[in-house]
């Protein structure tokens, strides 16, 4: 019986290996620092007291966990000559993405209702957005990822492993590790696209039409009220397409191809992480001035000390 698996890694190529380190070195050190920013910002700023910034300091909390699931063992892999995870290590990697993977993906559903609401139904936005709401919303969202992690773990443990244990990629997940098993991958595959990919393909339809419906709406306001409404929900938009983008191919593209499964894994697991704090700060006017008022703050604090 299998005890433990072996990650072939992105490279054999020692230069191209120091390369990766420090190119994902240095982005994991800003995905920990941007979505720390956000959500103390959000946290300290009472200006962001709002269900759109709570919103999107969970969705800040979740990219930190998911991406800190794989990043630091492939970080720290890159200096070792046999990349091993243990069985029980595997396991725990598979339950933490699809954890903090199905959290994401109902945190971005929830935070296009917000945008429904706040466009299209401006009045009843405060009733219907109120703080109970809010944290309902929070609450069912971490509760959906865990139930999505419980049913693929249940699926990942009751897999036999008698035979290779050499896994192609630098993490553990279930499109990856049923390959290795001794029963037919083929039915194994269908079970995870219809599992994990149905339900990223609906949720991916669902966040389309109702930003479809988003856009009709702001089409009706006036130009000066509905600019601003557009350079949020580009936003949205922007993030949603980074994610579903490559969870699609994952767990839904019955045709993988090994490069680009590999690129996708990285995308998610570095990539997008850290464009969603760039997305949201960089064209936010009210989470830039809450920054600087955070660092003006931060100054005089340090001076009156």
């Amino acid at each position: 019986m299998v005890t433990q698996f072996i990650f072939l890694g992105l490279s054999n190529s020692q230069g191209l290996q120091i390369f990766l380190f420090i190119f994902f070195f240095v982005s994991y050190v800003g995905i920990v620092f941007g979505n720390l920013l956000i959500v103390i910002t959000v946290a300290c700023d009472s200006h962001l007291h709002s269900p759109m910034y709570f919103l999107l300091a969970n969705l800040s909390l979740i990219d930190l966990c998911l991406s800190s699931v794989t990043a630091p063992k492939m970080i720290a892999d890159f200096f070792s000559k046999c990349k091993v995870i243990s069985f029980k290590g595997c396991l725990a990697q598979i339950f933490l993405l699809h954890f903090f993977g199905g959290s994401e993906l109902v945190i971005l559903i929830a935070m296009a209702f917000d945008r429904y609401v706040a466009i299209c139904k401006p009045l009843r936005y405060s009733a219907i957005m109120c703080g109970n709401v809010c944290v309902g919303i929070v609450a069912s969202t971490w509760g959906s990822g865990f139930l999505h992690a419980v049913s693929q773990l249940a699926f990942a443990v009751n897999l036999p492993f008698c035979g290779p244990n050499k896994v192609d990629t630098f993490y553990c997940d279930l499109p990856r590790v049923i390959k290795l098993s001794c029963t037919d991958a083929y039915r194994l595959d269908t079970m995870v696209i219809t599992n994990s990919g149905v339900l990223t393909v609906c949720s991916f339809i669902l966040l389309i039409i109702s930003y479809t419906i988003i856009l009709v709406t702001i089409q009706h306001r006036p130009s000066g009220r509905s600019s601003k409404a557009l350079s949020t929900l580009s936003a949205h938009i922007r993030v949603v397409l980074l994610f579903f983008g490559p969870s699609i191919f994952i767990y839904a593209w019955p045709f993988p191809i090994k490069s680009l499964d590999k690129f996708l894994a990285v995308f998610c697991s570095v990539v997008t992480p850290l464009l969603n704090p760039i997305i949201y700060t960089l064209r936010n006017k009210d989470m830039k001035t809450a920054m600087k008022r955070l660092r003006k703050w931060n100054v005089n604090f340090r001076v009156k000390s």
